[in-house]
């Protein structure tokens, strides 16, 4: 039970931006599910940790941790963790080879196709784009974000579905399609609001700082970074932090 209550705790950290709190509390998980010998939820813990530790930039500790927890799914059979665990892995590879990241997603995919887990192919897409993102390929990752969201439709996975909206903002700004732009990402902000989810809200008013500037609105458009900047506030949203202080100091 403790084990169980850890991760879930873990859970809301990670949903909230707090990784390096998510971390340590799915660290102790971990310790309790091996010395129970409980594989399936080592294998799990340990997914997790990976998922976590990549997000901190402690690359090489993740990648420890997800090839663990893939040898872990095959010993279990388990393709639902083995398709996780690649996504995991692809969003790793992401820093360094997005082309190697897009094939680990791919595999991901494929598993999902395979197994019919709508979660599995909805997030695969999502990363597919991130990574088109990444090699500054918008058009690429354009059908892929909104082919998630479509597989996705109303299953009530508000943290993929926020996520991959996220990207779908990001690609329109590039393409320059402001309008439809600025419409999903006050979407985004109305869901993020109705949830009172503060970390996706920051993650959007960003965005749509970004978006206001291009459309002339400066001063919106800095009223929008500073909302964001407060909402991130304690996270370990870094990147994201780092540049909101550069655009407001570049904005005054």
């Amino acid at each position: 039970a403790e084990g169980y209550a850890l991760g879930d705790l873990a859970g809301f950290h990670f949903l909230t931006g707090r990784h390096s709190n998510a971390l340590a509390l799915t660290d102790r998980a971990l310790e309790i599910w091996q010395r129970l010998g409980v594989v399936s939820w080592i294998r799990r813990s340990l997914n997790n940790r990976g998922l976590l530790l990549e997000g901190l930039g402690r690359y090489t500790e993740s990648g420890r941790a997800l090839r663990q927890s893939l040898a872990h799914s095959r010993q279990l059979n388990d393709p639902y963790g083995e398709a996780v665990t690649r996504s995991h892995l692809g969003n790793l590879y992401e820093h360094t080879d997005p082309r190697a990241a897009i094939e680990q997603h791919r595999r991901s995919l494929a598993i999902g196709d395979e197994i019919g887990a709508v979660i599995v192919q909805h997030s695969a897409h999502c990363n597919i784009g991130y990574a088109h993102l990444r090699l500054g390929e918008p058009a690429a990752a354009l059908p892929h974000f909104e082919e998630s969201l479509r597989i996705l439709g109303g299953d009530g996975d508000w943290h993929g579905e926020s996520q991959t909206r996220l990207g779908l903002v990001r690609a329109l700004r590039l393409l320059g399609h402001c309008d439809r732009a600025v419409r999903e990402c006050t979407a985004l902000l109305r869901g993020a609001d109705a949830r009172a989810d503060r970390y996706t809200g920051g993650l959007a008013r960003h965005q749509h700082g970004l978006l206001l500037r291009e459309l002339g609105r400066t001063g919106e458009a800095r009223e929008q970074w500073r909302s964001a900047l407060e909402a991130l506030d304690g996270t370990d949203e870094q990147t994201v932090v780092e540049e909101l202080r550069e655009l407001l100091a570049g904005a005054r």
